[in-house]
């Protein structure tokens, strides 16, 4: 190491100081490390002259442009190239929520330049290959975590999935279960409804049962979304858009539940953000089908399953990974029923998942 060193200095001192300043203006050239994120920003900042744009606030990304609201004016606008080109692990670069800076032009069009930093973020891993990161919303309080009773069934492991990413982008997480009014057609799902109630209350999430049908419940959800930014997120045909419909008295299209497959029709093809009654915003959002966490490592999965995590602390080995190692008290938990099977299920098969997408360099 010290031959090579002194082989560095001999060829700098070796050379005319002309000529070696035409190559360090060369080596700069080339380096990339002037281009880090944190340089990038300070970049964007510099160019920006209050004087010159207008700070507002994205409602909706539409096929024509990026919908923003400036004092009550919307502006369609697009990304300036150099925005484009930023080479991000994230699949959309713009999100409903976010607070942007940019530059009107005529007929209410305008071109954004600058994305504030967010403080909190609700995403999942992009659908096909998982390899970036898909933003759902952003700078928001809560994620109504909305799923249903009977028609689509209710599926507690979607409902631990969403909380989860709630949780890790700085949101607090609330369950909507709505189309309470079908639980006498569905028995099945009625024992399953209680079970849900008792385990994540026991949790403290809050827990809103409802019906957009008897309106019950209704009530009491808008008190909890009063002055806060709110995101309904779940299941296809959960009934989201009939609940922000409810809610704020607005007429947004819905959509029937294939009664073949039980399964819902994708009605919302664009999330919005729509002010509420009293003080507040709620964002409506395309339902999905399946939730694939992003970037949560296997090793993390626990410290999200409080109860899990809180009796993993008595088991014989400190990596314990609850599934198969012996003397394990998140097991023993389990048989006396001071945890839920539905609960130890949601982590098992995000532990299977996991593992299987660090096997597929997934993330």
């Amino acid at each position: 190491m010290k031959e090579k060193h002194l082989e560095h200095e001999e060829a700098y001192h070796g050379k005319e100081k002309k000529k070696y300043r035409k190559e360090r203006k060369i080596l700069s050239q080339k380096d990339r490390s002037k281009y880090k994120k944190t340089d990038l920003e300070k970049q964007k900042k510099a160019t920006i002259k209050k004087e010159d744009f207008k700070r507002g606030r994205v409602l909706a990304i539409l096929a024509d442009g990026i919908l923003v609201d400036f004092d009550d004016t919307l502006y369609t606008c697009s990304l300036r190239g150099a925005l484009k080109k930023e080479t991000l692990r994230i699949k959309n670069l713009v999100a409903v929520g976010d607070f942007v800076f940019f530059k009107p032009e005529k007929n209410q069009v305008g071109s954004i330049w600058h994305i504030e930093a967010r403080h909190s973020i609700l995403s999942r891993a992009e659908q096909i290959s998982r390899q970036k990161e898909q933003l759902i919303a952003v700078n928001i309080d809560q994620v109504l975590i909305t799923a249903s009773v009977g028609i689509p069934p209710l599926k507690p492991t979607l409902i631990d999935r969403y909380i989860i990413a709630s949780l890790k982008g700085n949101m607090d997480p609330i369950i909507v279960i709505n189309k309470i009014d079908l639980l006498d057609e569905y028995p099945k799902e009625q024992a399953l409804f209680e079970k849900v109630k008792e385990i994540y209350s026991s949790l403290d999430i809050p827990l809103f049962p409802v019906s957009t049908i008897t309106k019950e419940g209704l009530d009491a959800l808008e008190q909890h979304m009063q002055g806060k930014s709110s995101v309904f997120s779940g299941q296809s045909g959960a009934g989201k858009t009939s609940l922000i419909n409810a809610i704020i008295g607005s007429s947004y299209l819905t959509g029937e539940v294939i009664t073949k497959t039980k399964k819902g029709a994708h009605t919302t093809t664009t999330t919005r953000l729509l002010p509420i009654k009293g003080e507040g915003f709620c964002i409506d959002t395309p339902g999905i089908k399946s939730f694939g966490l992003w970037d949560i490592k296997k090793e993390e999965v626990q410290q999200y399953f409080f109860e899990i995590a809180a009796t993993a602390k008595e088991c014989k080995f400190p990596d314990c990974s609850h599934l198969h190692e012996p003397n394990c008290a998140v097991k023993l938990a389990l048989e006396e029923g001071k945890i839920s099977h539905l609960r130890f299920d949601s982590y098992c098969a995000l532990i299977t998942l996991k593992q299987r997408d660090r096997d597929y360099g997934c993330h």
